[in-house]
């Protein structure tokens, strides 16, 4: 009965050969695609921002599933053997964006779609998907409206800092709140951190100045309050 079994899945494993007009389209329209998923990937990046190693795998990426999917077919065999060679393969990169884990799913769709000869689909939901993703970034979605600040100000010790900068903090923020006092350098300075919502129609360049004109012109750094923004 086992050799009966064993029978049946080796002959509906059996391999077929694979037309080189249907291997040279699949490899060229998965390109095709990854490239525009590429290109789209670094349109949507903030500020221009982007990896290029990142653009290039996103190219490379449907390509190599398309491959994968074009070799394995309907081969029981080949589909276990793949799933064995990839098992024993780490993969270790630097902590990604979540956008950029969106884009790695989006190019292995596309490469998978490509493998199984839907390139109509594939092609479809590649430009929709891009189109939708470059209206988002256009439109700035999901951006907080208020910005959200760490000040840190360091002021020599014989200044009062109790009230020193609040005529500063009324001008250029909306709400700020002590939240640290430190002393440095033998207690010869002290250092402040705030917390402090940033007004978005006033200047941080004129803010800093005008915060330097009353410390002395010490150390200020002016931070992203992570605190806040990812709490």
């Amino acid at each position: 009965m086992l050799d009966s079994v064993f029978s049946s899945i080796s002959n509906a494993a059996a391999s077929t050969p694979i037309a080189l007009t249907d291997s040279v389209l699949t490899i060229l329209i998965s390109f095709i695609l990854g490239a525009v998923i590429s290109i789209t990937y670094m349109k949507t990046s903030s500020k221009g921002v982007y990896s290029q190693n990142f653009s290039l795998t996103l190219v490379i990426i449907p390509t190599v599933i398309a491959i994968i999917v074009l070799l394995i077919g309907n081969n029981i065999a080949r589909a276990f053997s793949l799933a064995g060679a990839f098992s024993i393969i780490k993969f270790r990169s630097a902590p990604g964006d979540p956008k950029d884990i969106a884009f790695v799913l989006f190019t292995m769709a596309a490469g998978l779609a490509c493998g199984v000869g839907a390139y109509s689909y594939a092609g479809m939901f590649t430009v929709f998907l891009c189109a939708l993703m470059y209206i988002l970034s256009i439109i700035n979605f999901g951006a907080k409206k208020i910005s959200n600040k760490l000040l840190k100000i360091t002021i020599p010790e014989d200044l009062d800092y109790e009230g020193a900068f609040e005529d500063i903090f009324s001008a250029y923020t909306t709400s700020h709140q002590l939240i640290k006092v430190k002393t440095m350098d033998l207690g010869s300075l002290f250092q402040l951190i705030f917390t402090v919502t940033m007004n978005n129609k006033k200047s941080e360049k004129e803010f800093i100045d005008a915060l330097r004109c009353r410390n002395g012109n010490l150390n200020i750094t002016l931070s992203m309050n992570e605190d806040i923004s990812y709490g």
